[in-house]
């Protein structure tokens, strides 16, 4: 049972996967299905360095799981606040392709070994490659390039780093937000991610 995932996980370093149990799920809650792959060379960098700035701004130095972000979270989790989440993108990708989006102990336990797969299977371009053209951006938008051309109207590509950044906020809640039509709150987080965009490392990518 274990070498099939790691054939799978082999395969996607090649091709673009053919499509995602959450892109089922919701295509069953009828939100649409609309997705377009491209090559991580058509969509902005602007775009890779939002994301990272918002979900994994150690990416290019951790080893699937970012060890500091999760003692922070266990942490404040000690001092009273609510146990928030300290996923990687590598793991994001690894729940994305293989698992439900619901975040029970079961299936962040499953998380483990496709999140190690994928790590020594695939070099980080190609992570954040299969990552930015997966991930949900809205109801039925999976993928910059979908989300871009329905929300933007433009391609990946084109991005602009105020647009890529509102993109990079709606993922905790793609469902909730709308980056066409931000509100207060979804503005002031991706003013915060600008911020962060100019720091961020992405050599690795």
């Amino acid at each position: 049972m274990l070498l099939l995932p790691a054939a799978v996980v082999m395969a996607y370093r090649f091709v673009p996967p053919p499509a995602t149990p959450l892109m089922a799920i919701r295509a069953l809650d009828d939100h649409g299905w609309s997705r377009a792959w491209v090559s991580l060379d058509r969509i902005s960098p602007d775009l890779v360095r939002a994301v990272i700035a918002a979900e994994d701004q150690r990416f290019c130095a951790h080893w699937g799981f970012d060890m500091v972000e999760m003692r922070r979270a266990v942490d404040d989790w000690r001092d009273g606040a609510r146990l928030r989440g300290a996923s990687t993108i590598t793991q994001q990708t690894a729940k994305n392709l293989f698992l439900w989006p619901r975040g029970d102990v079961l299936r962040k336990a499953l998380e483990v070994y496709p999140t190690l797969l994928i790590e020594a299977l695939w070099p980080k371009r190609r992570i954040v490659e299969v990552y930015l053209n997966v991930v949900e951006f809205g109801p039925g938008l999976y993928g910059a390039e979908a989300a871009s051309r329905a929300l933007f109207g433009r391609s990946a590509a084109g991005l602009t780093p105020v647009q890529a950044s509102l993109l990079a906020a709606v993922l905790p809640n793609p469902l909730g937000r709308n980056a066409a039509r931000p509100d207060g709150f979804l503005n002031a987080r991706a003013a915060r991610i600008r911020g962060f965009m100019r720091g961020v490392d992405t050599a690795c990518v």
